[in-house]
């Protein structure tokens, strides 16, 4: 695939957020998010599931990624299995980060 190519996958994600009015920054935000989440497991991420958004998660925590960097990630990975995707009960599942309380 050259870099002027786009997988449908892609493509469809890239529609869904324009349709929704995202803007170009979210959707980058989103792409890359969904791109690293794939990359970390070496398949197509439509080929992954609640799990392994699960290990995903705490891969990001491991190193110390911000909360909400983190919570970026949730949107994205929500966005791709609910919309692009239409997982409905995958979503719903993602949990999101809980920034620790301040004293």
């Amino acid at each position: 695939m050259t870099m002027t190519e786009i997988s449908p996958l892609r493509r469809r994600m890239i529609d869904d957020m324009t349709i929704r009015n995202l803007s170009p920054a979210t959707q980058r935000s989103y792409l890359r998010a969904v791109t690293k989440f794939s990359r970390y497991f070496g398949r197509s991420p439509d080929r992954l599931g609640l799990e392994d958004v699960r290990a995903f998660q705490v891969h990001l925590v491991s190193p110390g990624l911000s909360w909400p960097a983190l919570n970026q990630t949730v949107c994205a990975l929500r966005f791709f299995f609910g919309i692009t995707l239409g997982h409905g009960e995958i979503p719903e599942r993602i949990a999101y980060a809980r920034t620790p309380a301040k004293l």
